[in-house]
């Protein structure tokens, strides 16, 4: 079972996203947080396999949830809910550790999969790296830590790289490379090290920052 935090300021969101994922036998809303400021006090204390988590929102946004909580460690892995289609916030959002990005207008079975990704330790970055937000990437200041000049990739580490844009977890990846998870957990803790990045997510920005993919 899958446990989910919601966090948004609007109650009618809230009770529809919550509706809607009542309908999966997978998954379980654990917590609920109507501000910036309840979910940072509310995640560490519930630890959520995945927090949906609204941008836009009074007083804390969910950018300023994002920043308070990925530094201390306590960041499960999220996703952006929004309504707008707002490239340089999602971007924004993406940098400070978010694992990926949803429009509020989703599908049941659209929101059921996101939510099994990332939990899973994917991420849903291929989907919002339109050719929009790799124009914003190139507009934006490349404000997290990252290599500017980073080790080359061997090819099988690029491959798993661009295995990691698709959004795939390591499992979906040793499967579908027929080799053990291990083996995918090491190359991909090697990718990291090699772009200097902290994060599958950021890793993935990187790489088409850099066109490796």
């Amino acid at each position: 079972m899958i446990s989910v935090c919601l966090v948004d300021d609007q109650n009618l969101v809230r009770q529809g996203i919550r509706s809607l994922l009542e309908l999966s036998d997978s998954i379980r809303v654990v917590a609920e947080a109507s501000d910036g400021a309840q979910a940072v006090e509310t995640i560490p204390q519930v630890k959520p396999d995945v927090v949906l988590l609204d941008m836009r929102m009074p007083g804390m946004s969910g950018l300023d949830v994002l920043n308070a909580l990925a530094p201390r460690g306590q960041l499960p892995p999220t996703i952006i809910l929004t309504t707008f289609d707002d490239d340089q916030l999602v971007l924004a959002g993406l940098k400070a550790g978010a694992r990926g990005y949803l429009l509020k207008d989703v599908s049941l079975e659209q929101l059921v999969d996101a939510v099994k990704v990332v939990a899973a330790g994917g991420s849903l970055v291929a989907p919002v790296v339109t050719q929009r937000l790799l124009t914003g990437l190139e507009r934006m200041n490349n404000d997290f830590t990252s290599l500017d000049r980073p080790d080359p990739l061997t090819e099988r580490e690029t491959e798993i790289l661009r295995l990691m844009a698709g959004g795939y977890s390591n499992k979906e990846i040793a499967g579908s490379l027929n080799v053990a998870e291990g083996t995918v957990k090491n190359h991909v803790s090697n990718i990291l090290s090699k772009l200097g990045v902290r994060d599958r997510t950021r890793a993935v920005l990187k790489a088409f920052e850099l066109g490796i993919v």
